[in-house]
């Protein structure tokens, strides 16, 4: 009997959740022939077309849309088989320190089968900006963290990549305005810089409607219409979605986000930092 190749699930799930060979690619850190030679080999092995001809790229066909289901399951049993067989007699504590984005899609889901494997580990978990988070991990105040890249460094064990997207309010934006609004965070900021660089490389005028220093503050300022941001589909939810296409807005670099460990972690650090790599980019977001 043929059985399904983790990988290649998470690989597909990447198509899935970037909506492109391409976005998948980044997200996997594969090439883009790497990527359409897994989906073949998927598509051998269940015996069925997964993806087809769709406009300019490809969708799902309807036993593709059926697998989604199934591979996100099998990958999460994996993960709860891994975790159980490692972290029964484990103990000691871990100190995670996360952006925004992840503590609100993906992460809350990976903590729970944690700490159901690792039941006498105590999870600490603090949520700030990518540039507070490193200087925490630094000064060993953080077992290991997930920010945004800046650059590699020799403490990643991970990197999850996940394409940038517009977004703005589902009511759409609260006045017309001939040039784009813009609703970042204050500097520095990768997703602010990325904006910023990509209307200016389109020759697109802008200015910035909202400004803040948290992300609770830049949702109410885009959820109010004032303006659009740049994030991941992770944003995109509670009133907020991916802007038109009316808007013509240009498209936009993946964005990369590094799982550090610090010097010298205990075992279970080192199981969560497994567990965030092996299964976060393919959990599935909004």
């Amino acid at each position: 009997m043929k059985t399904l190749d983790p990988d290649l699930l998470r690989t597909f799930l990447a198509f899935v959740d970037g909506g492109s060979l391409a976005q998948a690619a980044s997200i996997v850190g594969r090439t883009p022939s790497a990527v359409t030679a897994q989906m073949q080999r998927l598509e051998e092995i269940v015996g069925e077309t997964l993806l087809m001809p769709q406009g300019r790229g490809r969708g799902l066909t309807p036993t593709g849309e059926d697998l989604v289901g199934h591979a996100r399951r099998i990958l999460s049993v994996h993960s709860e088989a891994w975790l159980a067989l490692k972290g029964a007699r484990a103990d000691g504590r871990v100190a995670i320190g996360t952006t925004q984005d992840f503590a609100d899609s993906g992460l809350p889901d990976l903590l729970r089968a944690f700490a159901a494997s690792h039941p006498r580990v105590r999870i600490e978990l603090r949520v700030g900006r990518s540039l507070e988070l490193a200087q925490a991990l630094q000064t060993g105040l953080l077992d290991l963290t997930i920010a945004m890249r800046q650059f590699p460094t020799s403490d990643e064990v991970g990197v999850l990549r996940e394409p940038m997207v517009w977004l703005c309010s589902q009511k759409g934006l609260a006045s017309r305005q001939d040039d784009v609004p813009l609703a970042l965070l204050d500097p520095p900021c990768g997703f602010r810089e990325a904006a910023i660089a990509t209307l200016d490389a389109a020759g697109r005028r802008y200015r910035i409607a909202a400004g803040s220093a948290s992300l609770a503050g830049l949702r109410t300022a885009v959820d109010a219409g004032l303006a659009l941001t740049l994030r991941t589909a992770r944003f995109a939810h509670s009133g907020i979605v991916r802007a038109s296409r009316e808007l013509a807005l240009p498209q936009v670099p993946v964005a990369e986000f590094a799982i550090r460990l610090r010097v010298d972690p205990g075992a279970p650090a080192k199981d969560m930092a497994a567990l965030i790599d092996g299964n976060l980019a393919a959990s599935g977001f909004a």
